[in-house]
């Protein structure tokens, strides 16, 4: 049984820093596809960023590139993102998806998500 827990989240200010960790049991990183997601109150799911199993492929949303990286450590089975130069708008809960079949994957579509963590919140003061 595939499971994500997450940690890191907190209350940073316009320009903070924090990471993220999701510890992953039940199944190894390199056969998974890892994503970030974030929803703030009263909007949709969105997107983050993802990493490819086997961690050489990265994708973002726009908002995030050049700021957030995605990573991982294959050795701790763990996914990782860093998030630099926060502003207000990445207010929000943030969620660690994972992706455990084939087929076609869009990297940003939850419902492309087998497994879910419970969140953690981040808060972006200005």
């Amino acid at each position: 049984q595939v499971q994500l827990v997450e940690s890191g989240g907190g209350s940073v200010q316009t320009g903070g820093s924090l990471r993220l960790s999701c510890v992953v049991s039940g199944v190894t990183l390199g056969r998974v596809f890892m994503a970030w997601f974030r929803q703030a109150p009263g909007q949709e799911r969105e997107g983050v960023a993802a990493i490819l199993a086997g961690g050489f492929h990265t994708k973002y949303a726009d908002s995030v590139e050049g700021r957030f990286t995605i990573s991982q450590d294959n050795a701790e089975n763990t996914v990782y993102l860093e998030m630099n130069n926060l502003k207000p708008a990445g207010t929000a809960m943030y969620y660690c998806a994972s992706r455990c079949s084939a087929g076609t994957w869009v990297w940003n579509k939850g419902s492309h998500y087998n497994v879910w963590g419970q969140g953690t919140q981040v808060t972006v003061s200005s």
